[in-house]
């Protein structure tokens, strides 16, 4: 397969604030299967931050290994990137963060990545609020080495070669509610129309926002009895509300009944379905967005949507309170206090 695209491009495409056309926000061409759900997730990447007019430079992606890691070179390929260790993924965006704040960070991994052999790191990067977007590409199964079962399969459900899978699977999402994670939102891969105001959403969030997007395996999990195929999730698919983002401007209000919609016009003219969720339903309430989870669950419904927001929470940053300027941009001057100065912090701990 080329991994070279085509420099031509048309003189009236579309361009966004910066000047940029969708092109310049693409990567490479994929090497994953064909039909492969994380190439949509990687078109959905792309197409948020066009719409946004997201620098390309001003963006590091960072993954670990497997199927879903090797998508960064698939999109952003004018932005910086890093391909780690398998699972460790978090460490390095943790340093690269701290070292230079002002990148927007997209953490890749999949169910492997950080279900198992990453969970650890998965656990403590929420716990530390680290301001960056996590992505996991969650197919239930191994798919870089033929297909075996992952921690996210479910109980009951069916790989390609016949065999049941006889353990309870990890729920990622509700983990990281669980663990305090600021931002937890669910999607499907084929569903480009909830998924990308995600990411937008996602973006714009000052600490860990998590998205857990189911994405079939063509090849090793599309298969009858698999609860991961692009049938199941369509079938079982359950969305919280009707999702779009908007961007800071002047306030728009609304006023219609729980449990009702409306249509409501933004802006540039265009309009915006609003579902007003339930009374027992409350996104910025830990303990509804779990109840929320599990009775789906119970139900066989796959909830998607934005499941969980907390904006109060301070970052990694705001916790350490760290300087104002990125770390890899300080001179002497800003890292040297002088002697006066130095003399004064020595005596203090006398």
């Amino acid at each position: 397969m080329s991994y070279l695209k085509p420099l031509f491009k048309h003189p009236r495409l579309p361009k966004n604030k910066l000047g940029y056309t969708l092109k310049e926000y693409e990567g490479s061409l994929s090497t994953l299967c064909a039909g492969c759900g994380h190439d949509s997730i990687s078109a959905a990447i792309v197409q948020a931050c066009y719409e946004m007019s997201v620098e390309p430079h001003k963006v590091a992606k960072i993954s670990g290994i497997g199927c879903s890691s090797k998508t960064p070179t698939y999109f952003l390929g004018n932005s910086h990137g890093f391909n780690s260790v398998h699972g460790r993924m978090p460490s390095v965006a943790t340093g690269a963060s701290m070292a230079n704040k002002d990148l927007l960070y997209f953490g890749v991994s999949g169910d492997g990545d950080s279900a198992s052999i990453g969970m650890g790191q998965f656990v403590h990067v929420i716990r530390r609020n680290l301001n960056m977007v996590y992505i996991v590409m969650n197919n239930g199964c191994y798919g870089l080495t033929k297909g075996q079962d992952s921690a996210t399969a479910d109980q009951g459900s069916k790989s390609k070669a016949g065999s049941i899978n006889p353990f309870q699977a990890i729920d990622l999402a509700s983990m990281a509610i669980e663990l305090g994670a600021s931002f937890v939102a669910q999607s499907f891969s084929g569903d480009k129309q909830q998924l990308v105001p995600l990411i937008k959403a996602a973006m714009q969030h000052k600490g860990f926002a998590f998205l857990n997007v189911i994405s079939p395996c063509v090849t090793f999990n599309n298969n009858p009895g698999s609860t991961k195929s692009y049938d199941y999730v369509r079938e079982h698919i359950e969305a919280t509300s009707t999702l779009d983002f908007v961007p800071e401007m002047p306030e728009i209000k609304a006023s219609y009944e729980s449990g009702q919609s409306t249509s409501l016009a933004l802006h540039d003219g265009s309009l915006v379905q609003l579902n007003k969720l339930a009374t027992d339903w409350d996104p910025e309430n830990r303990i509804s967005a779990v109840n929320a989870l599990q009775q789906a669950r119970a139900k066989q419904e796959i909830l998607t949507g934005l499941l969980y927001v907390n904006s109060e929470w301070k970052d990694l940053h705001g916790v350490l309170n760290t300087y104002h300027m990125p770390l890899n941009r300080l001179d002497e001057s800003d890292l040297c206090p002088g002697e006066e100065n130095l003399l004064s912090i020595n005596a203090s701990y006398r």
